[in-house]
């Protein structure tokens, strides 16, 4: 998970964090209502400041066996909106997938879920960026809202670690072009998405 959140943004993954998206069989996700959120914590000389990050608009939908595989840009983050005009190294990649997220969850187990109902699924995800590949486990809170729309959020506390990301070279070149020479230990994650119905 670290490796998808660090591919892009403050954000490393997850889920990534988390991640992510999702869906199975006959469910897609709504990319206006899903999003995994990062809280920062920058320390400065006056103490530490929160600040939030998204990577915004997840999109996806899963095959007839609940398999999904998601591509995530730097471009659903808000680093590029923050960072205004991109330096060179930057500039050509937006649009291009910085991590793959694949994972699968058993079809039917949402149109069986009652309206009001919730169940948690502990689901592995798989982090492909460039050659590494990376797999994590992700407990993960279905609610199902109405007969076509199931909330999906991040069943216990998410944490990546601070320091790990600011290893990791990419990632620390986009932290000092937003400001951060130094972040907190722990970077709280959480996950927001919508899956929906299609209408057949």
């Amino acid at each position: 998970m670290k490796h998808l959140f660090s591919s892009f943004s403050l954000i490393a993954l997850g889920a990534s964090a988390l991640l992510f998206a999702l869906p199975l069989a006959a469910w897609e996700l709504d990319p206006e209502h899903s999003r995994v959120s990062a809280t920062v914590m920058q320390i400065t000389p006056d103490g530490p400041v929160p600040r939030q990050h998204e990577v915004r608009r997840l999109s996806g939908s899963a095959n007839e066996d609940g398999s999904l595989e998601m591509p995530l840009r730097l471009n659903q983050s808000d680093v590029v909106e923050r960072l205004g005009q991109l330096p060179p190294w930057l500039a050509g990649v937006t649009e291009r997938p910085m991590a793959t997220l694949t994972t699968q969850f058993p079809p039917g187990r949402l149109d069986r879920l009652a309206v009001g109902d919730s169940l948690v699924e502990t689901l592995t995800m798989k982090v492909r960026s460039g050659n590494a590949v990376r797999e994590e486990s992700l407990p993960v809170r279905f609610t199902k809202t109405s007969s076509g729309q199931v909330q999906v959020t991040n069943a216990e506390r998410v944490a990546l670690d601070g320091q790990a990301l600011m290893a990791n070279p990419t990632l620390r070149s986009v932290l000092l072009l937003l400001g951060y020479e130094q972040i907190g230990d722990e970077v709280p994650v959480s996950l927001d998405a919508l899956l929906v119905k299609p209408e057949t």
